[in-house]
């Protein structure tokens, strides 16, 4: 807090002249000047003769500047995010989705701070599958209307949101595995959901398993990658693990992904076919939500094996050994198609440069990528 001053405007309202009022009071005019100007605020004494000289109370001359708190804007919003994370203070991503605002838990994943466009104030009620809560937003950044919501589980879709961000199409990326990804889209809280739950097909009867959920016409299918699936091991392999049924050997750790996750159904696939259950597998219980954080328990050595795609051990420096070839496929809502950030977006699926660096990161195959299934 400042002390203002209406000495001047005083001053001059009583007809008085810088000199007459120091003579008055006995100071000099340059003490008179600088306490109009705010660079000396004056003593007791001082204050009281000016006062007097004035005819008006002390209170009247000078004041606290209290500034105006500023009224915070709260947004009610659909939270999305791993439900531990839903604290006060915890930093969020916002978008816009249709008439619904839709906070993404901020992901800590490198050294650095991860970027923020609100902090939670409270967790209000359940909504379908996801709470809502008040927010607090700190700019209006998030309202510039180029921003899509994607949720999916691929790591490589970092490089989609840069090959897409100059061209007028800001991508927020929400983690979910592939059966809750499609189960937000059908709420209508995102705009585009990843998916690898089916075998690699073609057709549009194919295609089922992923669309039934919605009503009839109301999502578009597009390809994105063929990428394989398999399991991810120390390098050099020392646990000397050839396949799933390895997972039931003694010493060998494992950790699983979360009901609903496609690694999770191969997983199940892959040991009924070798006559094996979930409870032969030391580890088939120990949960980790996500491709790469799966991968650096293996890294890390918490455990020797877990469940991913190629390119996440590509990038985790881990063995590979593969089970399966995956197609990995977005869904869209018809009705968002013709907003033009997801124009962008689709448009930069097709080009060639971007389909070259995510084959060169990853080992997918991009050759159908931006296709239209549906």
């Amino acid at each position: 807090m400042e002390v203002k001053n209406n000495l001047a405007e005083l001053r001059v309202k009583r007809g008085l002249g810088v000199a007459e009022l120091a003579r008055r009071i006995g100071v000099s005019r340059q003490t008179i000047y600088a306490i109009e100007t705010g660079e000396y605020i004056p003593n007791t004494l001082v204050s009281l003769k000016l006062a007097g000289a004035l005819d008006a109370p002390v209170e009247k001359i000078f004041e606290l500047d209290t500034p105006a708190k500023p009224v915070e804007e709260l947004v009610e919003a659909t939270l999305l995010g791993e439900a531990s994370l839903f604290q006060r203070g915890q930093p969020l991503r916002l978008c816009q989705v249709e008439k619904r605002v839709v906070a993404v838990a901020a992901e800590f994943g490198g050294w650095e701070l991860p970027q923020a466009d609100a902090v939670l104030v409270e967790v209000e009620r359940a909504r379908g599958h996801s709470p809502l809560g008040k927010v607090r937003p700190l700019s209006e950044k998030w309202k510039s209307g180029a921003r899509i919501l994607l949720a999916g589980c691929d790591p490589s879709v970092s490089f989609l949101g840069q090959a897409a961000v100059g061209q007028g199409c800001e991508l927020v990326a929400c983690y979910a595995n592939s059966t809750q990804a499609l189960e937000l889209l059908r709420e209508g809280v995102v705009h585009i959901a990843g998916s690898h739950l089916l075998d690699r097909s073609s057709g549009r009867a194919a295609l089922a398993p992923l669309t039934r959920v919605f009503p009839r016409g109301s999502v578009a299918v597009f390809s994105y990658a063929l990428w394989e699936e398999g399991m991810l091991v120390a390098p050099a392999n020392p646990k000397r693990i050839r396949g799933v049924q390895d997972l039931a050997r003694r010493g060998v750790r494992f950790t699983n992904r979360e009901p609903g996750a496609g690694c999770r159904t191969l997983l199940d696939n892959c040991l009924k076919k070798a006559g094996l259950t979930g409870g032969k597998v030391n580890g088939y219980e120990k949960i980790t939500a996500g491709h790469l954080a799966a991968a650096r328990q293996v890294r890390d050595g918490a455990v020797d094996c877990c469940i991913s795609t190629r390119g996440v051990a590509r990038a985790m420096s881990l063995d590979f050994i593969p089970l399966a070839e995956k197609p990995y496929h977005l869904l869209v809502r018809r009705a968002h198609l013709e907003l033009e950030p997801v124009k962008v977006l689709l448009a930069a699926m097709e080009r060639a440069s971007f389909r070259r660096e995510v084959e060169a990161a990853t080992g997918y195959d991009m050759r159908c990528a931006g296709e239209r299934l549906l």
